[in-house]
């Protein structure tokens, strides 16, 4: 198949490339750097012309309440380029629980990606991902003070970038589910004790503080962002540390 990944060469995206390239598609990397605007439509129906899947994978450049709207606008024109182009299978990638936190303004704005994508005209599949092991430091550094790092006891269920870039490649080549799926880690942590477990591991001699108010994910009630019942991946945080 011939597959237009947006946002193809970012974290996810290259991967993404890589994988559906070695199982034997036609799998084509857009983005601002090819000339690809999702905001302004730059270069959009020419990405997609002739694609049987489009995989978009761009991300809002702000996590505040400026998120919805690109949202919105980026899905707009990506559905229209699309829906023009004939393309039968539209992915996206979001994330576990997003539709149960609404606190936090760029999980409402990818709650709402979910629903425009659902409501447009292309058979599609959603593929929701529990937090990547790759951003533990950027969360660790939201709330570094010199000596210590504040984390609330948030349940997080890890998971390797290069085992979403799989399961987003293996959707992309399939049926479209006209729904989701949850892809999680293997294992459930604290997201304080997963500081510890990262802070050890890497010699870093910081503490510690459990503190229930500290950083983005202070907003998350219970374990909504854990998803045991999910398809699990298999690398473990400790082995993807080492």
């Amino acid at each position: 198949m011939k597959i237009a990944v947006i946002g193809g060469t970012g974290l996810i995206g290259s991967q993404v490339v890589t994988d559906l390239i070695a199982a034997g598609h036609e799998a084509v990397p857009h983005s601002k750097s090819t000339g690809v605007d999702v905001i302004s439509g730059q270069g959009l129906d020419q990405a997609v012309a002739g694609a049987d899947v489009v995989v978009n994978l761009t991300n809002s450049p702000t996590f505040d309440e400026a998120s919805p709207a690109f949202f919105q606008t980026s899905m707009d024109n990506l559905l229209a380029a699309a829906h023009k182009g004939g393309v039968g299978h539209f992915v996206i990638l979001s994330i576990v629980g997003v539709d149960r936190v609404p606190e936090l303004d760029y999980y409402k704005a990818k709650a709402l990606q979910e629903q425009i994508l659902a409501a447009g005209p292309i058979p599609y599949s959603i593929v929701r991902a529990t937090q990547f092991m790759e951003f533990m430091d950027a969360v660790m550094s939201w709330t570094a003070d010199g000596e210590t790092v504040r984390l609330p006891a948030t349940p997080i269920q890890p998971i390797a970038a290069k085992d979403v870039a799989d399961a987003v490649a293996q959707v992309a080549a399939g049926a479209p589910l006209n729904g989701i799926r949850n892809i999680a880690g293997p294992e459930i942590f604290p997201l304080d004790e997963l500081g510890r477990i990262t802070l050890s591991r890497k010699g870093d001699n910081r503490t510690v503080v459990t503190d229930p108010t500290a950083g983005m994910f202070a907003a998350v009630k219970g374990d909504v962002l854990t998803d045991e019942h999910a398809h699990l991946a298999p690398t473990r945080y400790t082995d993807w540390l080492s």
